[in-house]
């Protein structure tokens, strides 16, 4: 495509960003809606513990089993194509959701909500790449994942404030409508690019994913974006409210504004990454670093609201905001590999995150029923999960805090 034909820089932002950006917002809400419906869920359908979390982490695991073959295709296809497809998927989920009466037909609407929105953040990325120059990627990312921080925000006490008059039901139908409405987007106004395409075989394709995740950088990173990536989405997207009613004593709009200022705190960090990473970056802190030194405090942050010393608000608020940081793994993880790998790298390692997010989910619940069982209260068996949540971040921070010694993939 000749210089004179390219479109001007707001026609992008119209057709390129605004539509990407609506999907990641999507993505987001879908993620942790389920925070402030799960009380409502609980009651109406009799879940357990266990049950309500298999519910909400068959979303993760759809999300996680969708990435490499999402990888794959956005590369041969295009983001156009894939993203609008699988947006019309997450339509059909939500709608299916809506009149859903049982566990497996929720689990299972949930689960093709999952896959229908598994391209929402990587299709923006590889649409960036086609469309906007080298240099403004960094700005472009942190933008399109703030608006996923927006997402997170509605999820939280707007939500909780609009459930009296639509009910829970009434939200999926409002989302399934809005999932059409940004796939048609997509596929019509956003502009084609063929030459960002990969035109190889399947075989090729899949030797490139082989390579990606038998490298010693990429197993230095897995157990990071595991834990701690996995381990936020899995208290984002439910976990969060049952630990401030059940452990705090919150009602739950109280524990809706806890969640919300758990989502502020992520949008603002996010934000505030995009404008400083640059400049910290010219001061000897890296990306990298950066993201060393907030998960840390992130695991600071977590042990203070285990054991309920400070103001709560303000407590998950700063733990939004620290762990924004871990979103650097993507461009940090693929700084190790040749940029013919890059998006493979960034799908396989968003593949572990939701793995853990589905494990950690599922199995705090699982761990909360079987300690409930044997004699424990819901609120000591949540800070025992908390706790063990915990544990396994400071495992996993091990390798990452060796990081900056591995070397780059030839």
């Amino acid at each position: 495509m000749s210089s004179s034909s390219l479109p001007s820089r707001a026609s992008l932002v119209t057709r390129v960003f605004l539509p990407f950006a609506a999907g990641y917002y999507l993505s987001y809400l879908m993620r942790t809606v389920n925070a402030v419906i799960s009380p409502d869920l609980t009651r109406e359908l009799g879940l357990g513990a266990a049950d309500l979390g298999l519910l909400t982490s068959t979303y993760f695991f759809a999300f996680a089993l969708a990435q490499i073959p999402v990888g794959i295709a956005l590369d041969r296809y295009g983001p156009r194509r894939v993203e609008a497809l699988l947006l019309l998927l997450t339509g059909l989920g939500a709608a299916l959701f809506a009149l859903g009466d049982s566990l497996p037909v929720l689990a299972g609407a949930r689960g093709l909500i999952g896959f229908g929105v598994s391209a929402c953040l990587m299709a923006g990325l590889k649409g960036f790449t086609l469309w906007f120059p080298r240099e403004r990627l960094a700005s472009m990312t942190g933008y399109v994942m703030s608006s996923g921080a927006l997402g997170a925000v509605t999820a939280s006490a707007p939500l909780e404030a609009a459930l009296p008059f639509i009910g829970w039901r009434g939200a999926f139908w409002v989302v399934a409508v809005l999932a059409v409405l940004v796939a048609v987007t997509i596929f019509f106004a956003m502009p084609e690019r063929d030459d960002g395409h990969e035109k190889g075989d399947l075989q090729q394709a899949l030797r490139g994913v082989g390579e990606v995740l038998s490298a010693v950088p990429f197993r230095g990173f897995a157990a990071q974006s595991a834990f701690f990536t996995g381990g936020f989405m899995a208290l984002q997207g439910l976990w969060a409210v049952p630990w401030l009613m059940e452990v705090n004593g919150y009602s739950r709009a109280l524990a809706a504004d806890h969640l919300l200022w758990l989502n502020v705190g992520m949008l603002a960090g996010q934000l505030s990454i995009g404008a400083w990473a640059i400049p910290l970056a010219a001061r000897g802190v890296p990306p990298l670093r950066l993201m060393q030194i907030g998960l840390f405090a992130s695991m600071v942050v977590e042990a203070l609201i285990i054991a309920q010393v400070g103001p709560s608000l303000v407590l998950w608020c700063l733990l939004g905001v620290v762990s924004a940081t871990g979103a650097q793994m993507y461009g940090v993880l693929a700084g190790y590999f040749p940029l013919r790998l890059a998006g493979r790298v960034t799908t396989c390692i968003n593949l572990v995150a939701f793995v853990g997010a589905f494990g950690v989910q599922w199995g705090l619940g699982g761990l909360v029923d079987g300690l409930r069982g044997g004699g424990m209260s819901a609120s000591a068996a949540l800070v025992v999960a908390f706790v063990l949540l915990l544990a396994a971040q400071a495992l996993s921070f091990i390798p990452l805090s060796r990081a900056g010694r591995l070397q780059p993939v030839a």
